[in-house]
């Protein structure tokens, strides 16, 4: 079972705004001792989104899904979620109710009398429309619940939410997880190397040492540094530490510049 996390929303596919999810999801993940195993950008596109959906929920992953789930024209992910899994849009009772709380705290703020049933405030309500059987997902910024179905957890897009939501849901549902499996990383970087060069060197590491992953990024340098390569290893602590020694070793035989970092 890997971690995915879908983002949607056109802004983000068109530049308008960019993207912070990803790299606090992984910091999110970390901090536990967990990491995302894949990730997908969709646009507002209800069939793209609901074929995604089936997708996802047929392959039994923990999936977290940012954005969409407004009451405007252009979040359609609530519908979605109910379509690639064939269930009807309910409207929560909970859900309900925490909606038509924060109208009324709002109204109180702002010294307002309130009536529930305008149809602004009706509209509203859609919020709370989930696929039948949904849970909910406690917003602790105004209280607008996100929801659950199954191993998927639908937030909103916006990070003050979708952030504390998040780790509400790890912390509450997959406590049993966190740091199951201690890992380690090491890393070198290695100047003026060609990359194929370096190939089977980390073939060999990967077959000797299986608990490992061997890494390689490429930089072609700048202003500030040269051409270099940071080639690493991480996994298992002591499978880690053993494949970045021998790494060394084999840097030294081929008479590779390299450091330690």
């Amino acid at each position: 079972m890997a971690i995915g996390l879908i983002i949607i929303g056109d802004e983000i596919l068109s530049g308008k705004r960019t993207d912070q999810h990803f790299p606090k999801v992984v910091q999110i993940l970390a901090a536990r001792g967990l990491q995302l195993g894949w990730a997908e950008y969709l646009g507002d596109d209800p069939a793209r989104i609901t074929a995604a959906l089936k997708r996802t929920f047929a392959g039994g992953d923990i999936v977290f899904s940012c954005g969409g789930i407004g009451a405007t024209p252009d979040d359609h992910t609530r519908q979605a979620a109910a379509d690639a899994l064939g269930l009807p849009l309910v409207l929560h009772p909970q859900g309900k109710e925490h909606i038509q709380q924060r109208i009324l705290q709002m109204a109180r703020e702002a010294g307002q009398q309130v009536d529930l049933d305008t149809p602004d405030n009706l509209h509203r309500l859609k919020m709370a429309e989930f696929a039948e059987g949904a849970a909910l997902i406690p917003n602790p910024y105004n209280n607008v619940a996100g929801f659950a179905l199954g191993t998927h957890y639908f937030v909103p897009g916006f990070p003050v939410m979708a952030w504390p939501m998040i780790e509400w849901v790890l912390d509450t549902h997959y406590a049993d997880l966190f740091n199951r499996e201690p890992r380690a990383e090491h890393a070198t970087l290695v100047y003026e190397a060609a990359e194929s060069a370096l190939t089977p060197l980390m073939v060999a590491l990967e077959s000797q040492y299986p608990r490992i992953k061997v890494f390689s990024l490429p930089s072609v340098g700048d202003a500030h540094t040269r051409r270099h390569i940071e080639l690493g290893v991480k996994g298992e602590p002591a499978q880690a530490g053993e494949a970045y020694a021998r790494l060394c070793a084999e840097l030294d035989r081929m008479g590779v510049e390299y450091v330690r970092i």
